[in-house]
């Protein structure tokens, strides 16, 4: 039976332009209950003797509301908070905090003086063995190195000292000169060779620009009152350029303290530096204090957040409770707030979690990106080497961009998981999704055009790819534009590789001349 594919397209009440702007109005139905499993509606149009029976057929996946484990946000647990001891050493060499849901990032924070303790003599051990049990289980790590502490004699390596570095003592510990030339000299040498073994690493989620200040946390309120120096701007960025010469491809991030720890404001000179060299905010002054001082600087976060990863970091739960600063509806107005990719939890990952399950919950349903799709609509048989379209409303329900984006991908695989075509829509970026409230879903549409198996014609003949009819599952992801998933998406039916199953598709053979 010959088929006409004007005819077709109008048989179904279509034309194939108009299909870029709209969907026929009957496409359109009501939602889904929560809970309920993605519906698929078959709505067949009458179709002339000429022409293939067409039936469009929808599904209308519903968000599960699952915690995501998705690259450039969620969770972080310590593992080093500067001591050995916090937070991981209670860890058995095959936890990696699996149980608490979205947390996928280690985070490594230690002193300089225990990487290197000897001049080119660095122990990557300690940095290494955390990460891999986390890369292993497909997580990410975050660094930072710290120049500077309270709790032990010097952070610094006392080899940087012993060359020439000047520094001040300090209730028993020693502070660097941060603008001594010798001092940078040591340190430049030593981020260069850190970036060198992490800066390419697809693992690193982001790394602390740490050896300014206090814990790596860019201020001196606990050391200048002492010794009367202080440092301001021109260090700073000095310290700013020196991790960004060699960290070239990794997130770098600052304290918010850069600014001072209480300062409140949008803009300062050197937020705006950080900003144009590609540096984001990393704020740890989340319920340190009760309201009205539960955070100090989420004006500051609205220059980042459009496009850089903002990173959270709450007080040592324990003492944010003893000092009655804890509130959950606070931390989670934080996320909102601040458009947080991550957020650091600064205590033993068991007792956080069993004391605060709903929370985490609720707030992984917000933070970072939560890519959705609500709708996708399909004609259920379609003909190799003719196009057709595949309807479908996208939506970001987090607080943030998926920074680094992705493109829709609809694959079609046989009964045993082959795949049979690989069908990218390049034409949108998912990253360019703005992000929904919590009340009110911000959707965008995209009508994507296809052709399987497409032929080749020339004067010596007609010449296709291997490709059967039949009928096949259809599948929907998001990810590269050669059509490998990366992201999870929060549906049900998941092939194992983030390819989630929406329905099934005809695929018939050639039309005969």
């Amino acid at each position: 039976m010959k088929t006409d594919r004007r005819k077709f397209f109008k048989t179904a009440g279509f034309a194939t332009a108009g299909l870029a702007t709209g969907l026929h109005s009957s496409l359109w139905g009501a939602g889904l209950e929560a809970g309920q499993a993605p519906r698929i509606d078959n709505t067949a149009f009458s179709a002339t003797s000429d022409t293939l029976p067409l039936a469009i057929q929808h599904a209308r996946p519903i968000d599960h509301g699952e915690a995501l484990v998705n690259p450039g946000m969620g969770w972080v647990t310590y593992f080093y908070s500067n001591l050995y001891q916090n937070y991981g050493s209670k860890l058995a060499a095959s936890d990696t905090v699996r149980y608490f849901p979205g947390m996928n990032t280690v985070f490594l924070r230690l002193p300089w003086a225990f990487i290197e303790p000897e001049e080119n003599n660095f122990v990557w051990e300690i940095l290494d063995t955390p990460a891999q049990r986390w890369i292993e289980n497909g997580g990410q790590v975050a660094l930072c190195i710290t120049a500077t502490e309270n709790w032990m004699e010097s952070g610094t390596p006392r080899w940087v000292f012993e060359a020439g570095a000047e520094h001040y003592e300090v209730d028993g510990y020693l502070e660097p000169n941060y603008d001594d030339p010798v001092f940078l000299e040591k340190v430049e040498k030593f981020v260069r060779i850190l970036a060198e073994r992490y800066d390419n690493n697809p693992h690193i989620a982001y790394v602390f620009v740490g050896h300014y200040g206090m814990w790596g946390e860019g201020h001196t309120v606990l050391t200048t009152p002492k010794h009367g120096h202080s440092w301001g701007f021109d260090t700073q960025k000095q310290m700013i350029d020196l991790y960004r010469r060699h960290f070239k491809n990794t997130l770098l991030c600052i304290s918010d303290d850069y600014v001072g720890h209480d300062l409140r404001g949008e803009r300062f000179p050197i937020t705006d530096y950080a900003f144009s060299r590609g540096v984001s905010i990393h704020d740890d002054s989340i319920l340190v204090q009760p309201e009205p001082n539960n955070w100090y600087h989420s004006e500051m976060a609205q220059l980042f957040w459009p496009t850089l990863p903002v990173v959270l970091e709450h007080e040592h739960f324990g003492g944010s409770v003893e000092r009655g600063a804890w509130d959950d509806e606070l931390l989670l107005r934080a996320v909102e707030e601040y458009h947080a990719s991550f957020l650091s939890i600064h205590w033993w990952p068991d007792i956080f979690y069993e004391k605060n399950k709903e929370l985490i919950a609720r707030i992984n349903r917000r933070i970072g990106y939560r890519l959705q799709v609500p709708e996708i609509s399909w004609p259920s048989v379609i003909r190799k080497g003719e196009p057709f379209i595949i309807q479908s409303k996208w939506a970001n329900a987090g607080v943030a961009p998926c920074y680094s984006g992705g493109y829709p991908c609809f694959t079609l695989k046989d009964e045993e998981g082959g795949i049979v075509s690989v069908l990218t829509d390049t034409s949108f970026n998912l990253k360019n999704l703005p992000m929904s409230p919590p009340d009110k879903k911000a959707e965008q549409a995209l009508s994507s055009s296809f052709v399987i198996a497409p032929a080749h014609r020339d004067r010596k003949g007609i010449f296709s790819r291997a490709c059967l009819p039949g009928t096949y599952d259809l599948y929907v992801s998001v990810g590269d534009q050669d059509g490998t998933p990366i992201y999870e998406l929060p549906y049900p039916n998941n092939d194992g590789k983030k390819r989630y199953k929406i329905g099934s598709i005809v695929l018939q053979d050639y039309e005969s001349s």
